[in-house]
């Protein structure tokens, strides 16, 4: 088969499917944990198994809307080593998640100067149980909108359970869901 035809191949394909898409990240991130920028340590590297995770589900794929606080809300986010993380509260997402009302806050990083990525830590009913007892993480991409996509599916776990060497932030009370949320990486 020609480049030409590859090509065109490739442009009449259909676009993957949503599970096809998480899945596909999710192999990414077994490859990247292999990989020599892993937070793994190098020796355990070769040898790291893949990444349990929750079946992928669009449940927790939900709308949320970005309610912004005005002003500089920093805050002392507390992380495992006791080390406190100076964040910027920029403001709470609204969302229904399976038929009950939620929010979370976002951050960003207090000292940085782009607020292009939103930092979502969160705990819910599954820590210390099923997925890490310090909580997980999401990441947003900042939208001129305020309309944000909630996917719980690509919900991680901080790289400080893979290398103690990591400082990672600890979801605040805030940000605690009183529900189980069983989706994203677990642990084993």
């Amino acid at each position: 088969m020609g480049l030409a035809a590859i090509a065109a191949a490739a442009c009449s394909a259909p676009p993957a499917s949503y599970p096809d898409e998480v899945a596909a990240g999710r192999s990414d991130k077994d490859a990247y944990m292999r990989s020599s920028d892993s937070p793994v340590p190098a020796a355990q590297r070769a040898t790291f198994p893949a990444l349990p995770y929750y079946p992928i589900d669009e449940q927790y794929r939900v709308p949320a809307g970005l309610k912004v606080v005005r002003g500089e809300d920093v805050i002392e986010m507390s992380t495992w080593t006791g080390k406190p993380r100076r964040m910027r509260r920029i403001g709470t997402l609204a969302f229904t998640l399976k038929d009950q009302p939620q929010a979370l806050t976002a951050f960003a990083q207090a000292d940085g100067s782009s607020l292009r990525r939103l930092f979502v830590p969160f705990g819910d009913l599954t820590n210390g149980l099923e997925t890490y007892q310090g909580g997980r993480y999401l990441d947003l991409d900042l939208k001129g909108s305020g309309v944000y996509e909630l996917d719980f599916n690509r919900a991680y776990h901080p790289f400080c359970i893979f290398n103690p060497e990591y400082e990672c932030p600890i979801p605040p009370r805030e940000n605690r869901l009183p529900v189980p949320n069983k989706a994203g990486e677990r642990m084993r």
